[in-house]
């Protein structure tokens, strides 16, 4: 659908390369560089986001980075370069090109969450997180790929894949931006894992400067987990969602995607709003800091004194829930060798090391208090009927907020509830609306909101009690710590529930083998792995400070070979 288009940006892009070689490269350059360097006069936001342009034309074909490229980025820019001359800045992003999930609300861009019933959807109004990066001087260039509606479409018996949507297809890693070959998953799926629904590979790949994602459980974590990118997954309510396409209130926050943490951190500051937004409640529950800059976290040595807990049952080492026959969780032996060395990282670094820090909830031998035996129901397994051991919350909350959005779109929504959703899906097959099925759609679909609201609330109740209350709460105040380390992308889920922030930073790469193996003549590169501080709500200065240190301690990002 936007081949032409970027075909169009390569053959112009390449006179431009042919008649200019730039002092300036946006490869690798981070958003402070970069504005050091328009400051400075040594660039325009012309000329970057024209190098940005010519990358998407080089290497779109390969990642599938993108569902929409802004035909209108270099007008914005020369008109950014114009204020700047006349000493007019906006804020601390003026100039500088991003992209947004494509489940953000855009006027000047369509906004189709990857569903093909969205296709070239306009929203009638813009989302306020988008305003405010524009108020910040933002270039919005693109609309990354993201897994079909934030990934509630399918899942058992044909879960969707990660990174997968019915507009663009499949998105890739650019750290092995290739197939995987093996014959039980050769249907067009990355052999390197591209994390959750939100794109990092066009960040990553030094497409444009960072990105937004969102997450509900794990969506900004695990794909900056898996691009080696620092990423922001705030408090619930420290961004306004109005004008976001939801799964459930409940859970659902957008966040900055980054190649650093003072990029994330410059990021979240301008994401945020000065005051609440009376279109999202939630927004009253995270002052912003002074002049909503998270720079001043930013401190080499705020690791010196701090005190960081290790859960080790679950998320380091195997873990056997009561009743279970079988351990679940734990890192292999070379994930294990990462963090064993970043914990002495730690350490050099003067943060006094709790070890263990265990999780209760995770670790009770009362199987109705163990947060390991409740997991979020999803997929025909979890229909009703089948659904007393799980949590309905996520079930639920996206047909109530779903059909909330669908009614804020008024006249222009295409369809007017996720009813008329799935039996367009169903009309549409041979598009390829659904392949993998849309179960999670089934399983809303069939909540009664007035019906099940009991059984919402007792479950959001157990959510937070076995999350918040009886888990990261508990462990964090008995021990009086600033942040819980985890493995990766290992804490999203249990930080997600409460809404509470995380922090991820690169740091080691591991070996990409998955079960069953590639095949012998597959030489699969190995896969970016990262460490998270999680806490409780509204701590990101704590957690970025920490995190910055750290970074400042290893620098341990490199950039994908596959995408110079």
């Amino acid at each position: 659908m936007h081949n032409k288009l970027f075909l169009s940006f390569l053959c112009w892009g390449a006179m431009v390369c042919a008649q200019t070689k730039p002092q300036f490269t946006v490869v690798e350059t981070s958003i402070a560089e970069m504005r050091k360097a328009l400051e400075q006069h040594r660039v325009t936001s012309r000329e970057i986001v024209t190098q940005y342009l010519v990358r998407i034309a080089t290497y779109e074909d390969k990642l599938h980075a993108a569902v929409t490229v802004n035909p209108h980025a270099l007008e914005e820019a020369d008109k950014l370069d114009q204020e700047r001359v006349q000493g007019r800045i906006r804020g601390p992003l003026h100039g500088i090109p991003i992209a947004l999930k494509d489940n953000v609300h855009t006027m000047d861009l369509p906004t189709t969450g990857g569903a093909l019933v969205f296709g070239g959807f306009h929203p009638p109004y813009e989302a306020t997180l988008v305003r405010n990066l524009k108020d910040a001087g933002a270039i919005i260039l693109a609309k990354t790929g993201l897994t079909e509606l934030a990934n509630w479409v399918a899942g058992a018996p044909t879960p969707m894949p990660a990174n997968y949507n019915a507009i663009v297809g499949f998105g890739y890693n650019p750290y092995d931006p290739r197939r995987d070959p093996r014959e039980g998953t050769a249907d067009g799926r990355p052999a390197l894992q591209t994390g959750g629904s939100s794109s990092g590979a066009g960040t990553a790949a030094n497409l444009w400067a960072a990105n937004v994602g969102t997450e509900t459980s794990g969506s900004i974590l695990s794909p900056s987990n898996q691009n080696m990118l620092a990423g922001i997954k705030p408090t619930v309510g420290r961004i306004s969602r109005y004008g976001v396409i939801p799964i459930t209130a409940d859970q659902d926050t957008a966040g900055p995607l980054a190649k650093t943490v003072t990029d994330a951190a410059i990021m979240l500051g301008a994401l945020e709003s000065a005051a609440p937004d009376p279109n999202d409640p939630a927004t009253t529950k995270c002052p912003p800091p002074q002049g909503r800059d998270y720079t001043p976290n930013l401190k080499a040595d705020a690791l010196k004194g701090a005190r960081i807990g290790i859960p080790r049952a679950f998320y380091y080492d195997k873990a056997t829930p009561p009743g279970a026959k079988e351990p679940r969780g734990g890192l292999n032996p070379d994930q294990a060798k990462v963090m064993a060395e970043a914990i002495a990282i730690l350490k050099k670094q003067g943060a006094m090391i709790v070890d263990p820090a265990e999780i209760p909830s995770v670790i009770s031998t009362d199987s109705a208090k163990n947060i390991l035996l409740w997991n979020s129901c999803s997929g025909v397994n979890d229909a009703k009927g089948k659904d007393a051991d799980c949590s309905v919350v996520l079930k639920y909350g996206m047909k109530r907020d779903f059909n909330l959005w669908l009614a804020s779109l008024g006249s222009s929504a295409p369809v007017k509830t996720l009813t008329e959703l799935r039996e367009w899906n169903l009309a549409h097959t041979k598009s390829g609306s659904i392949r993998f099925g849309q179960s999670n759609l089934d399983v809303s679909d069939e909540m009664d909101l007035q019906a099940d609201r009991a059984r919402y609330e007792a479950d959001r109740a157990k959510d937070i009690e076995l999350a918040a209350t009886r888990g990261i709460d508990e462990v964090m105040k008995a021990n009086n710590l600033d942040a819980l380390l985890f493995p990766g992308a290992s804490g999203a889920a249990i930080a997600a529930k409460p809404g509470y922030p995380t922090v991820i930073v690169p740091f080691g790469m591991i070996p990409n083998a998955p079960t069953p193996a590639f095949p012998a003549d597959f030489n699969a590169k190995p896969a970016p792995f990262g460490v998270s501080f999680t806490g409780m709500a509204c701590s990101e200065p704590r957690l970025i400070g920490l995190a910055y240190a750290f970074e400042q301690a290893t620098k341990r990002r490199v950039p994908p070979p596959a995408v110079p």
